[in-house]
């Protein structure tokens, strides 16, 4: 194997990490039962902050993924 090719998988490995912990730390899309019983503690602002980062977290996977299938065809060819 060619150093290029053990460098890009080093960076492949580290951009699975990096899109695992992005996606586990991304809220629910359904709070279930729990949520239907207590979710209305919550105030207007609490609720606004979440939203803003999930939307965030949401546009970090997009583009970690995107970059994930462009690494991949890398090493397509390189291997």
């Amino acid at each position: 194997m060619s150093p290029l090719a053990v460098i890009v998988n080093i960076i492949y490995l580290i951009i699975c990490f990096v899109i695992i912990a992005v996606v586990l730390l991304q809220a629910g899309r359904s709070t279930g039962i729990s949520g239907s019983i207590a979710g209305g503690a919550e105030t207007f602002f609490g609720k606004n902050k979440g939203r803003d980062i999930d939307a965030k977290l949401s546009k970090y996977t997009g583009w970690i993924a995107v970059l994930f299938v462009i690494v991949s065809v890398i090493l397509v060819f390189l291997l």
